[in-house]
């Protein structure tokens, strides 16, 4: 007895790539990178601003264990916001799929970002800053799932932002409880 088993086509899903190559020069476009990459430090940078004197505000604070110093912090958050703008732009630069929900949680994420320290540092609104940190944290997350279905890397290249936000909702929290 001899069975007639069809052959099954399986093919792995299709996941669009950014077109990374201008396809006239062989070249990145360095254009669409530059411009993603001042629009998130823009934000930080803003940020800065609104929320001068900061760091001598933090310097003077109750720091919990595994605080780190204050010149940590622009350090970190100026590569963060470079691996945003480059995650941002791999999705600019992605094919296919409707990029909408992706940028507007995107920039979600980097207003409520910029909020966050004139919460914490300019208002000392310690525990409504850790709440706020909670939806930054959420939004960032909604960020990179959106982000990964349209380019895995650009997903990746958020986790950090993530991981560090987790870590800054630690410290806020134990500052909150420290100032009750």
């Amino acid at each position: 007895m001899k069975f007639n088993i069809p052959k099954l086509n399986i093919t792995k899903p299709h996941i669009t790539k950014p077109n990374i190559m201008n396809t006239d020069f062989g070249k990145m476009n360095l254009k669409s990178l530059a411009v993603s990459i001042v629009i998130s430090l823009g934000a930080g940078i803003l940020s800065v601003f609104l929320t001068g004197g900061s760091m001598r505000q933090y310097a003077d604070m109750y720091k919990p264990p595994l605080a780190p110093p204050g010149w940590v912090f622009p350090i970190v958050w100026t590569i963060l916001y470079i691996l945003m703008g480059i995650a941002a732009w791999r999705v600019y630069e992605s094919r296919g799929c409707d990029k909408r929900l992706a940028f507007s949680l995107y920039g979600n994420q980097l207003l409520l970002n910029m909020v966050w320290p004139l919460l914490f540092f300019n208002l000392s609104l310690y525990f409504f800053a850790f709440a706020w940190l909670l939806l930054l944290w959420l939004v960032i997350y909604l960020t990179i799932r959106q982000f990964s279905q349209l380019d895995p890397q650009a997903g990746r290249l958020l986790v950090p932002y993530l991981v560090w936000v987790s870590f800054a909702g630690y410290l806020n929290l134990a500052i909150a409880i420290h100032y009750l």
